[in-house]
């Protein structure tokens, strides 16, 4: 099956067309395809053609926690796809060790979920800070000894969070880095040098920069400053206009650019559902990309004011929007 998306190319200042063969693009350019396409797509007005949105830091959804189990995100998967999300990480606030090794297993096992793609497990604590825990219960937290980061380790998740400072913790960035697992900062109170301390071990991720650590003093920079200057780290980034400021976003896109800067949404089960009673690792709680030929196909069409209109998951239409 061969879908023609028809319109202005999100990247592309010539391209007018992208060709999609199965689950793979076959061609971006301008006129006629290389290839007869068996129906074409063609967006409105002011709209584009744009990688579909990753999301790192994805706790529930649409009245679903991912702490819920393997149906649980399942169902978050199914209903991604009408904001734009392609991929996501489902994601656990801090639990035992224990806990967090099963919620990895069951995010293995929603791993073939049709909707938007289930890319691995966030684990998120428990070894945080507790002076900048924010939502995460204290007695969850915990500091990373030998014999709980094998615990996490074993359970191969895909990134996990913690503070570089606590007791033990560049140990465990060494180990886990070593490993395969991206490892983030956050939830820290660590200073500009157990930053640097941190990156050095293999931390390559912030989590929600900004948010839940140290303000940047001109005499105390912080483990946020740290983080933003190694162009090894890549930053997450919270910019709904509240958790941090639109100001702030500009400098730090100034001074990172947009290829290590990985917006996030942190966004619960009360995302995208009716006011109401909602889950939080089970509490009841009141980025772009570059399309290319032989890339997988995670598509999203856009509206002029950036709504989602169209998202395209492996090649198959898992969100339709009628155009107005």
């Amino acid at each position: 099956m061969r879908t023609l998306m028809r319109g202005p190319v999100h990247g592309s200042h010539s391209a007018d067309g992208v060709l999609v063969e199965g689950d793979r693009i076959t061609w971006v350019g301008r006129g006629a395809p290389p290839w007869q396409p068996d129906e074409e797509l063609s967006v409105g007005p002011g709209e584009i053609i744009a990688p579909g949105f990753i999301d790192l830091q994805v706790n529930g959804y649409g009245g679903h926690d991912a702490a819920g189990g393997a149906d649980a995100i399942a169902a978050m998967s199914d209903r991604l796809p009408a904001t734009g999300v392609t991929a996501f990480l489902p994601t656990l606030i801090s639990a035992p060790v224990e806990v967090g090794a099963a919620f990895a297993a069951a995010v293995g096992a929603a791993a073939e979920a049709q909707g938007a793609r289930v890319l691995g497990a966030h684990i998120e604590g428990p070894f945080l800070n507790p002076s900048f825990r924010g939502a995460h219960l204290r007695e969850h937290l915990t500091d990373p000894t030998p014999e709980r980061v094998d615990v996490i380790q074993r359970a191969r998740p895909r990134l996990v969070t913690l503070a570089p400072e606590l007791p033990g913790a560049l140990e465990a960035i060494e180990r886990l880095h070593g490993a395969g697992v991206v490892v983030a900062a956050g939830h820290t109170g660590a200073d500009f040098e157990q930053g640097r301390k941190a990156i050095a071990a293999g931390a390559r991720f912030a989590t929600h920069l900004y948010n839940a650590m140290p303000p940047v003093h001109h005499r105390r920079p912080g483990i946020a400053l740290a983080l933003l200057l190694d162009p090894r780290v890549t930053v997450g980034l919270i910019a709904d206009g509240e958790h941090v400021h639109p100001a702030v976003c500009e400098q730090l896109l100034r001074v990172k650019r947009d290829r290590s800067i990985s917006l996030t949404t942190d966004q619960t089960s009360a995302a995208g559902a009716p006011p109401g009673t909602y889950e939080l690792s089970g509490r009841a709680e009141t980025g772009l990309c570059r399309i290319g030929e032989g890339a997988c196909v995670y598509l999203v069409v856009l509206d002029a004011d950036l709504r989602v209109r169209l998202t395209m998951i492996r090649g198959v239409v898992k969100f339709r929007r009628a155009a107005p």
